[in-house]
């Protein structure tokens, strides 16, 4: 068992502190999910906001960091392989993310000046039954093909932009689209 909120891991036998603020963490996984940076420029992107001394690391720490950091986002534990649609978006759902929360910590998380990723990771599964909770399900209904019931489909039909999640385009994608419309 662990017992503690790592600010370090270590990597090839040396001790690198993190960024584990949850702020700076929903800053690597959107660095992550940039598409305007191929896949090499997110990890670096991600690895220089994770790691404070990431500059200095020596290339060989570079693909076992760029592992620490996936398992430490996945709250400790081995990242599993995505299978099945994509339900939620950090950046996208964070407003509404952000309240159940709240209720769960017993503050509003945005006034503290540090929370640790695994707290905040913590509280977010124990958001119970919300409106985030509630897009979600609609979200996986959806992406299953299954039939909304009347209820469901009202708020889908009232609600879809927050329900819908948005696709992230590329510069040149986003250009094109502006040609096209």
């Amino acid at each position: 068992m662990n017992y503690t909120l790592p600010k370090s891991l270590e990597i090839g036998g040396t001790e690198y502190e993190i960024r584990s603020d949850y702020r700076e963490v929903l800053d690597v996984c959107a660095a992550l999910n940039d598409p305007d940076l191929s896949d090499q420029e997110r990890a670096i992107a991600a690895l220089c906001i994770f790691y404070p001394g990431f500059d200095a690391m020596p290339a060989a720490h570079v693909q076992g960091a760029l592992e620490q950091c996936y398992w430490f986002i996945n709250g400790g534990e081995e990242p599993e392989k995505a299978n099945g649609p994509r339900l939620m978006d950090w950046e996208q759902d964070f407003t509404r993310i952000v309240p159940p929360v709240n209720r769960v910590v017993g503050t509003d998380v945005r006034a503290l000046p540090y929370l640790h990723w695994w707290t905040f990771l913590a509280a977010y599964y124990e958001i119970g039954d919300c409106l985030f909770a509630q897009i979600v399900r609609i979200r996986s209904k959806r992406a299953a093909g299954k039939t909304l019931d009347k209820q469901d489909r009202e708020f889908y039909r009232k609600n879809r932009k927050l329900i819908d999640l948005s696709t992230r385009h590329t510069g040149e994608e986003q250009e094109l689209l502006k040609q096209w419309t």
